[in-house]
């Protein structure tokens, strides 16, 4: 379902958004002149000063205009995700946070690859990252104001930097952004709150380190196991081959007795017929 359009100038943005990038230039062009011979000098130098965003952000872009609740339920993971790390949120499961942002990630991912494919451009892995790294991004800001916004970008993005994350934990606020910018101001930030965020980090770093060696551990055990049932698998077909061709074999033996048996009885038949012709005749 195609996300909701603002009244106005802002319509015309995302419908210029929404557009193919072959068809991006001309139609921002086409916009930025009709709008300043409306008397409307300042959209016009907004819209022209738009860059034409590179295929993954395009895609990043086309994510949320067909899908938005799903980005937008990558971003209230992020946000909750963000939550539990700074202790703003009590008595939460952060491994199933966790497993919540892995799921939305790689059916972002998927959708992603399939537009890029659909629209001929190419889902390299370098793309792929890129397009990973912008939505690693946007799970990062959440719903923080004056930030970077899905459906607009006009460049890949990186996860804002570790100081810009501990000034949001503390509650600040990043200074206000153009929606279409790549990259933020970094904010000065209280020493304590950086602490404090490194030790919630590590934290959750060794929480996915464990999480990590039970699901190799997992792995190995369930390789073992498929290997164990593969040879037993094997010797089964073995042995069912083995009494497969000794049924053959015995069913061919049925049939060549029978068949004796049957030319017996007929030879049996011939000499009680000859035997009775010459008891008859004496």
């Amino acid at each position: 379902m195609p996300a909701k359009r603002a009244p106005g100038i802002d319509a015309e943005l995302d419908a210029l958004f929404q557009l193919s990038l072959d068809e991006f230039t001309a139609a921002r062009n086409a916009l930025a002149a009709r709008l300043k011979k409306e008397g409307k000098p300042l959209d016009a130098e907004r819209v022209k000063a738009l860059a034409k965003p590179p295929a993954p952000a395009w895609a990043v872009n086309q994510l949320y205009w067909q899908d938005p609740e799903a980005i937008e339920q990558l971003l209230e993971t992020g946000e909750r995700l963000r939550k539990a790390q700074t202790g703003q949120a009590k008595n939460v499961d952060l491994r199933r946070l966790l497993h919540e942002k892995k799921e939305a990630m790689a059916a972002l991912l998927t959708n992603a690859s399939a537009i890029l494919g659909d629209a001929g451009h190419a889902a390299s892995p370098d793309a792929m990252r890129r397009v990973s790294a912008t939505l690693e991004a946007l799970a990062a800001w959440g719903n923080t104001d004056g930030v970077p916004k899905a459906g607009r970008l006009t460049a890949d993005l990186d996860p804002p930097g570790f100081d810009t994350l501990a000034a949001l934990m503390a509650g600040k606020k990043p200074a206000e952004a153009k929606v279409l910018l790549f990259r933020t101001p970094k904010p000065a930030v209280d020493p304590t709150v950086v602490r404090e965020a490194v030790k919630t980090a590590e934290k959750v770093l060794r929480e996915a380190q464990r999480e990590a060696e039970r699901a190799e551990a997992a792995l190995t055990k369930a390789t073992a196991r498929t290997a164990a049932v593969e040879k037993q698998k094997q010797e089964i077909d073995a042995r069912y081959a083995e009494a497969k061709e000794e049924s053959k074999a015995a069913s061919n033996e049925v049939k060549r007795t029978t068949q004796e048996v049957a030319d017996a009885e007929r030879s049996l038949a011939k000499v009680q017929a000859a035997l009775d012709s010459r008891g008859k005749g004496v």
